[in-house]
C-alpha cells in the first residue's frame, strides 16, 4: 500500500511539472544566463530583448525558474544618484520592465496636480484670441500641494476645497519716458484670490472660508513668473479670472507633473577575448577613456572601465562590434533588471515627492488587485 502511494505521488509530481530535488541544477549554463540577464546590442540588431518568466522554461535542464519573492526582496534596491532642483536621477535595481514602466506611466498620467481648467474672460482686446489665451493659461504650471484639494465632481459648485482662483487684469499704456507698460502679458501678472471669485454669480464659485488658512503661508502660486502669455499695444487690455482644478495627466497633459520621466538600462562593455599588444593600443585609441591599456612592453593588455562614465562612446562600441577588425572582440550589453531613471518635474512638486506619490499609487493598485482575486 505504501509503495503504491509512493508511485502515485511520483506520478503526480511529474504531472505537475515539479523538478525532483535530486535532478535540480544550481545555475544556468553561462550562455543561457547571459540571455536571461542581458540585452546584447549588435551593430544592426538587439538580441535577447525579452525576459522569460515561465517557471517550467528550464525544467528539461533540471532548473527551477519560478519567481521568488524572497529572492526579489533580497536583490531589489533603489539608489538615488542626485537631486538637482526639479530634476532627479535614481536607479531601480533587481526589478523588471513591467514595474519600471508602470512607475513611469503613473508619474506621467496618474499623480494628481492642480491646473487652470476654466477661464472667464471679462475683457480681451489684445490680438490673441480668447480660446488661444485660455489654452496658454492652462499649460502654466501651478505650485500648490494637490492633497489640500478635492476633485470637483460633475456639476458640483466650486468651493475653496476644489478650486483656486487667479485674476489677470492688465492694460497697456504709454509711459512718460515713451516706453510701454504691460506691452508683454506675463504669467507673473496673475494674482491669486484667496477669497475666491470676484463674480461668484457668473462663475458659480462660492468660498465659505478664506483659502489662505487652508493652503498655508506659501499660498497658491505659479511655478514660473516669466512665461509670455500675450503681447499688447497701448489701449489694449486683458481682464479675466482663471480657476484651477485638481486632475491627472490621463485627462489632459496640463495636469502631468513631469516634463518627462524616462529610464534606460545599465550599460556594460565586455571584451570577449584578451586584447593585447598593438591591438590593445588600437582599441584604446578608438575608445579613449572607456578602454585603458595596462602593463608595458609585451605585457600590454586592454581593460574596460565604467561604461556609465563614457556613454557617448557606447554607440561607437555597438558599431565597432560589427566591423571586421573588432568582430568577436568587444560587445555592448545592457542589464535587463537595472534601470536608470530620470525624472524632470514641471515644478508643481519636487521630484522626490512625485516618486513617493507614484509608488503609493502603484501600491494601491496592487492592493486593489489582491482584493479582487
Amino acid at each position: 500500500m505504501d509503495g503504491k502511494s509512493s508511485r502515485v505521488s511520483k506520478k503526480q509530481k511529474a504531472a505537475s511539472g515539479a523538478i525532483p530535488q535530486s535532478h535540480q541544477a544550481s545555475t544556468l549554463h553561462k550562455h543561457l544566463q547571459q540571455q536571461q540577464d542581458f540585452v546584447t546590442c549588435k551593430d544592426t540588431l538587439n538580441y535577447n530583448v525579452s525576459t522569460a518568466d515561465s517557471a517550467q522554461l528550464f525544467s528539461a535542464l533540471g532548473i527551477e525558474n519560478s519567481w521568488s519573492f524572497k529572492k526579489f526582496k533580497k536583490d531589489f534596491k533603489v539608489v538615488v544618484n542626485w537631486v538637482r532642483g526639479m530634476d532627479m536621477e535614481f536607479e531601480l535595481i533587481g526589478s523588471n520592465a513591467a514595474i519600471a514602466n508602470a512607475l513611469r506611466r503613473i508619474l506621467i498620467a496618474e499623480v494628481p496636480t492642480m491646473a487652470i481648467e476654466h477661464v472667464y474672460i471679462i475683457n480681451n482686446t489684445s490680438i490673441i484670441a480668447d480660446e488661444v489665451l485660455s489654452h496658454r493659461l492652462g499649460l502654466v504650471p501651478v505650485r500648490v500641494d494637490p492633497d489640500l484639494f478635492e476633485c470637483k465632481q460633475g456639476s458640483e459648485k466650486s468651493t475653496e476645497k476644489t478650486t483656486a482662483v487667479f485674476k489677470l487684469d492688465v492694460r497697456c499704456s504709454w509711459q512718460p519716458d515713451a516706453t510701454m507698460a504691460h506691452e508683454k502679458v506675463m504669467s507673473g501678472d496673475l494674482r491669486w484670490l484667496p477669497g475666491g471669485s470676484e463674480m461668484p454669480e457668473e462663475t458659480t464659485c462660492h468660498f465659505e472660508a478664506d483659502q489662505g488658512s487652508v493652503v498655508g503661508p506659501e499660498g497658491v502660486a505659479l511655478v514660473h513668473k516669466d512665461i509670455l502669455l500675450a503681447k499688447m499695444r497701448p489701449g489694449q487690455a486683458v481682464c479675466l479670472e482663471a480657476h484651477c482644478m485638481k486632475g491627472t495627466g490621463a485627462e489632459h497633459a496640463k495636469w502631468s507633473p513631469v516634463a518627462t520621466a524616462w529610464y534606460r538600462l545599465q550599460p556594460e562593455v565586455v571584451l570577449l577575448k584578451e586584447v593585447e599588444g598593438e591591438e590593445a593600443d588600437a582599441l584604446a585609441g578608438e575608445l579613449p577613456g572607456l578602454v585603458m591599456v595596462q602593463g608595458s612592453g609585451g605585457d600590454r593588455k586592454a581593460v574596460v572601465t565604467d561604461a556609465r562614465q563614457h556613454e557617448k562612446l557606447l554607440e561607437k562600441v555597438r558599431q565597432m562590434s560589427g566591423e571586421e577588425a573588432w568582430r568577436g572582440c568587444i560587445e555592448l550589453r545592457k542589464r535587463k533588471d537595472h534601470f536608470i531613471y530620470t525624472v524632470e518635474s514641471t515644478g508643481v512638486l519636487r521630484p522626490e515627492q512625485l516618486c513617493s506619490r507614484a509608488l503609493d499609487i502603484l501600491a494601491a493598485k496592487c492592493d486593489k488587485l489582491l482584493e479582487h482575486l
